[in-house]
């Protein structure tokens, strides 16, 4: 890593570290909500994107109005289809994830994607940091090795789709000048997204809307999603590409432990192994050289 990379114990790096933990457990909050969600059948994983995406919208859109002055809507039109396309993915393959395995596939993908956009814009990788990306790349591995606890392959291959859309939803982020502002656009953006959903609306797959299902789609879209997604826009200005994508394999850990607790799904030797097997690569990942 260059001499210019903060790390978790530089002075430069504290400023964003609390506000980067909020944005972790609010994404693990993220599959938490949907598995509670989608394992019932409270709802479908279609009503879920939809309302998500839009009470995140609505709550953003509020948001930027009442600062003093008020912000104009940022964002791009790129980020809200990869908003729309993460939200979606994410939605369908936890049909048949559990919170933990759903989330440790979902950032493998994202750390795949935003280490291969920095190896492309030429950021140079120390020894320590590219050993601890393998080692938990490993972890990944170990989940879905073949067996009895595997998860799906379907649902496994959709989670890692999402997981590409929304590593390139942090990249954009890197370069926002306005995280609030930006997160409110993107998301007003992915709503006419929705559209492409409108087949399976018609032709009625599967749709279902209880009222324990809207409230976890809510939760999932104003408080894991929308205030979330805007605090990470905000620290993925200050850290690497490396960093923002070794950071959030932290993720399926506190995931994990939430669909223990939460939901009562078992947690497994595979998954265990696999959860500490990849924080051990992210601790290597993000130690001080000194």
């Amino acid at each position: 890593m260059s001499s210019g990379t903060t790390t978790l114990t530089d002075r430069k790096a504290r400023p964003w570290l609390w506000p980067a933990l909020f944005s972790l457990v609010a994404f693990a909050a993220n599959s938490v909500f949907c598995r509670l969600a989608l394992k019932d059948g409270a709802i479908d994983p279609v009503s879920f994107t939809m309302v998500r995406l839009a009470s995140g919208a609505l709550l953003l859109l509020l948001l930027i109005r009442l600062r003093k002055p008020a912000l104009a809507m940022g964002g791009s039109w790129r980020g809200g289809l990869a908003l729309f396309l993460y939200a979606f993915l994410f939605s369908a393959a936890y049909l048949q994830l559990g919170a933990g395995a759903g989330a440790l596939l979902l950032f493998g993908a994202v750390q795949i994607t935003m280490f291969g956009f920095a190896w492309y814009q030429g950021e140079r990788f120390s020894a320590r940091v590219l050993l601890g990306m393998l080692i938990a790349f490993a972890g990944l591995l170990i989940l879905l090795l073949p067996g009895s606890e595997a998860p799906p392959l379907a649902s496994a291959l959709l989670m890692a789709a999402a997981g590409v859309a929304w590593g390139v939803y942090s990249l954009l982020g890197k370069g926002s000048p306005r995280p609030l502002a930006d997160t409110a656009g993107n998301f007003a953006r992915s709503l006419p997204c929705l559209v492409l959903l409108a087949p399976m609306l018609l032709l009625g797959a599967g749709l279902q809307l209880t009222p324990l299902g809207l409230l976890y789609a809510l939760c999932s879209g104003v408080l894991a999603s929308a205030t979330g997604y805007a605090v990470w826009y905000g620290v993925v200005r200050q850290i690497s590409a490396q960093q923002a994508a070794t950071l959030q394999l932290s993720v399926p850990v506190i995931a994990a432990l939430g669909g223990v607790v939460l939901i009562g799904e078992p947690l497994s030797l595979r998954l265990l192994l696999a959860c500490v097997v990849v924080l051990g690569g992210i601790a290597l990942a993000l130690a001080s050289r000194r």
